[in-house]
């Protein structure tokens, strides 16, 4: 009998996972990791608000869903709010009001960059957002933005890649974090946190979960870990959403009534 001798196939080649991050690692937005690259200075406008870059780095950001850096450094007393209503008239804004603040011993270093990138960071969740609608971006001298402390693209998509993974991860139903939030019918109610029940007693069925962010003074993305902490306890549901054509009705804006008007008759030829 004759021995066959074979040779063994070569080892596989080990994964190595840091490089394979790297490699997969696409952006949350790729015009925004353009920008980064090329260290462009301007705003970025998307779908849900805007970011500001200064040599690639983004140095603010503002969306209407996320309570800005007035809120939060007004809400809870660190600052009187008509100090700040006059700080960002002299300076053109809140990165400029804020350091015009600290220059004249009005608020402290540590104070103003805790809360910038609390808002910057809670505000970039919302603008990167997925969007249908195209980003653009508007091109600006560095000395118009303003800056208390920049932060790299990179960080800024991680993050809000974490953030979405954290939200999905205690319940995957996003509409909680946009909807009317309404009490639900539990008949045993779970032990909450008093973060939790601060949240529960601002639910009306009206106020949406960045309405209570803004109510309460805190970053948006905090209340709606609450939020859907709540309901996956079964503790909060979301209501009906209001559809554009009924708030249009509701409208007594002679304006909007003819255009209404207009977009019935054309749709019923």
């Amino acid at each position: 009998m004759t021995a066959v001798t074979t040779t063994p196939p070569p080892r596989l080649p080990v994964r190595d996972k840091a490089e394979a991050r790297d490699r997969a690692w696409g952006g949350v937005s790729p015009m925004l990791t353009r920008l980064a690259a090329e260290r462009a200075t301007g705003i970025l406008v998307r779908e849900r608000g805007t970011l500001h870059l200064s040599e690639g780095r983004v140095v603010h950001a503002a969306s209407p869903a996320a309570p800005g850096l007035d809120v939060l450094l007004t809400a809870h007393g660190t600052l009187d709010a008509a100090t700040w209503r006059r700080a960002v008239e002299e300076a053109g804004g809140p990165p400029g009001a804020g350091l015009l603040l600290v220059a004249r011993g009005l608020l402290t270093r540590g104070a103003l960059e805790l809360c910038h990138l609390e808002a910057l960071y809670d505000a970039a969740y919302f603008v990167l957002a997925p969007s249908s609608a195209p980003g653009r971006f508007r091109y600006t001298d560095a000395d118009r933005l303003g800056s208390v402390r920049a932060t790299a693209v990179a960080a800024l998509e991680h993050e809000t890649l974490r953030r979405r993974d954290l939200l999905h991860r205690i319940w995957p139903d996003a509409g909680t974090d946009e909807a009317p939030l309404l009490h639900a019918d539990t008949v045993a109610a779970p032990a909450l946190t008093s973060r939790q029940r601060a949240v529960l007693h601002l639910v009306d069925g009206v106020r949406t979960a960045p309405d209570i962010a803004r109510a309460m003074g805190r970053p948006a993305f905090h209340t709606l870990v609450d939020v859907r902490r709540l309901a996956a306890a079964g503790v909060l549901v979301r209501g009906a959403m209001k559809p554009p054509e009924a708030a249009l009705a509701e409208t007594t804006d002679p304006d909007i009534t003819l255009l209404k008007r207009l977009r019935d008759a054309l749709e019923s030829l």
